[in-house]
Formats: structure tokens, C-alpha cells, sequence
């Protein structure tokens, strides 16, 4: 009797021991794959956000365009890939939105034209292609402009104008074509204007004698051609701070307006008379 309750419990601790075992092995078996970090959910009913430098990455997911409280938002400095989806166009109460110096690709979506409330635009420091989508012509409350640091191309267009209240508008380092039009004389306000590092060709329109408030102008490494205009010497420039003022790697002919006679740089005079 006793061999056989010895047998009965040993049998059941064998039992025991596989139940064991199994419910062991199905747990090794579980999905270990780190949860997605819904980093916006927290923004849902906010008006700000502020991710900046925040290591964050991967794509902005079209649940972004749900966040319609938002009147600020700044990603910047982080790792984000992948191109801005055109849900950003949702959030038309946004003010300032920033997502600069990360790794974005694609065309800039035209729905962000819907955000017309917008002061503060920056997508500098990016790889987005394509051109300037003509709808942000049309955000005539920009006073801050930074499309900088990517591989846009394309003409500026005469819309420019349009941004009548613009203070600082910085193109540079694109692969913009054509001219710098005319209506640009229109933007009264500039303080700012970095068109410099693209493929610019033509003359300096003589209409850059109304930025009286401009105290940065560079417009180097371009194609620009032909005479610069007396009306330069209208700007609020300290002409010999290279800081502000860069004119060289073009193709200006002299002779030069005397304010600035000394600080053109140097030009590629070979097309001149």
C-alpha cells in the first residue's frame, strides 16, 4: 500500500513538472516586440507640443491630423523618416510648427496650405523634393519662412508677394531655379533673405530697394547676372559684415554701386561688356 501511494504521488509530480514546463515553454513563445511609442497621444487634447530633441523616429503617422487643438507643435532635431503625411493639413488652428533637422523625404504635401494661421513654418534641415507647393504662397500670415537644407527645386514664384507680412525667409541651400521675381519687392517687412546656394539666374530686381528693414541680404553661389542695382544702398545692411551681406560666386557686372563696391566678392565677369 504504501509502494503504490509512493507511485501515486511521484506521478503526480511528474504531472506536475510537464503542466509546468509546457506553461514555461508558451511563455518564451510570446511576442516580445517592444510596444509602439504613440508618442502623440499625449498631445490629443493639448494646445502644445514640444518633442524637440526628443530622440524620437520612424514615420509621423496620419493620427497626427487628429491633434486639431494644437496651435504649436515642434519635432525638431529628432530622426524622423519618411515624408510629412497630408493629415498635417487637419490642424488649421496651429500657429508655429517646426520640423526641422530631421531625416524627411518626399514633396512638402499641398495641404498644408490649410494651415493659414501659421506665423512660424519651418522644415529646414530635411530631404524633401519636388517644388514649393504654390499653396504656401498663399499663408499670408508667415512672418518666419525656413525651407533650407533640402532638395527643392523648381522656380520661386511670382506669389512670393503674397507673403506680405514675412520677416525672415530662408531658401537656401536648395536646387531652386530661374529668377528672383519681381513681386518679391512686395515684402515690405524682411529683415532676412538667404537665397544663397542654388541655381538662381538672372538680375537682382531693382524692387530690393523697398526691404528699407533688411539687415541680412546673401545671395552667393548662385548664377545671378547682369548689374546690380543703385537701389541697394537703400538696405540697412552693414555692407562690410560678411555675416549679413554675401554676394560672390555669381556673375554681376561692374560697374558696382558704391556702397557695396568693396564687398561684391568674387565674380565670374566673363559675360559682361
Amino acid at each position: 500500500m504504501i509502494t503504490i501511494q509512493k507511485f501515486s504521488v511521484n506521478k503526480k509530480i511528474t504531472l506536475l513538472l510537464f503542466i509546468g514546463l509546457a506553461f514555461w515553454s508558451c511563455e518564451d513563445e510570446k511576442d516580445t516586440t517592444p510596444p509602439v511609442n504613440k508618442w502623440w497621444e499625449d498631445s490629443k487634447y493639448s494646445s502644445y507640443m514640444d518633442l524637440g530633441s526628443d530622440s524620437l523616429g520612424g514615420e509621423i503617422p496620419p493620427e497626427i491630423g487628429s491633434l486639431t487643438n494644437l496651435t504649436e507643435m515642434a519635432l525638431y532635431n529628432n530622426q524622423f523618416t519618411g515624408s510629412i503625411p497630408p493629415e498635417i493639413g487637419n490642424l488649421t488652428n496651429l500657429i508655429y510648427l517646426n520640423v526641422a533637422n530631421n531625416e524627411l523625404s518626399g514633396a512638402i504635401p499641398p495641404e498644408i496650405g490649410n494651415l493659414t494661421n501659421l506665423s512660424y513654418l519651418s522644415l529646414g534641415g530635411n530631404q524633401l523634393t519636388g517644388s514649393i507647393p504654390s499653396e504656401i504662397w498663399n499663408m499670408t500670415n508667415l512672418n518666419y519662412l525656413y525651407l533650407n537644407y533640402n532638395e527643392l527645386s523648381g522656380s520661386i514664384p511670382p506669389e512670393i508677394g503674397n507673403l506680405t507680412n514675412l520677416i525672415n525667409s530662408n531658401l537656401h541651400n536648395n536646387q531652386l531655379t530661374g529668377s528672383i521675381p519681381l513681386e518679391i519687392g512686395n515684402l515690405t517687412n524682411l529683415t532676412s533673405l538667404n537665397l544663397f546656394n542654388n541655381q538662381l539666374t538672372g538680375s537682382i530686381p531693382s524692387e530690393i530697394g523697398t526691404f528699407t528693414s533688411m539687415t541680412m541680404l546673401k545671395l552667393q553661389d548662385n548664377q545671378l547676372n547682369g548689374d546690380i542695382p543703385e537701389s541697394i544702398c537703400e538696405l540697412n545692411i552693414t555692407w562690410s559684415d560678411s555675416n549679413r551681406f554675401r554676394l560672390y560666386n555669381n556673375q554681376f557686372c561692374p560697374p558696382y554701386p558704391s556702397c557695396i563696391v568693396d564687398y561684391v566678392g568674387a565674380q565670374d565677369t566673363s559675360g559682361c561688356d
